[in-house]
């Protein structure tokens, strides 16, 4: 069995983030910038790359489960979309 190294610490904060993002202070676009200085699409774009590492699901098996499951929602439903198969 292949072992799986550790994360860095951005995408530490990155899935920390997201598991509560919920509980802070105002909208989670403004949060994003605050604490990670970039754009909500870049932050999006992280977080997807994120949650297909091995680590990530290491590190917080549930938060990532779910995450990819939200993802593969959208994409279905956006893929119907496309087809006229509106859901």
């Amino acid at each position: 069995m292949e072992q799986v190294g550790e994360l860095d610490e951005r995408s530490r904060d990155i899935l920390d983030f997201e598991r509560g993002w919920w509980q802070g202070s105002g909208p989670k676009e403004r949060m994003i910038r605050d604490r990670f200085g970039v754009s909500t699409t870049r932050y999006h774009q992280l977080l997807n790359r994120v949650i297909d590492r091995p680590e990530a699901l290491a590190h917080d098996p549930m938060l990532v489960r779910r995450l990819r499951r939200l993802r593969e929602a959208r994409r279905r439903k956006r893929f119907a979309g496309g087809l006229g198969l509106r859901r």
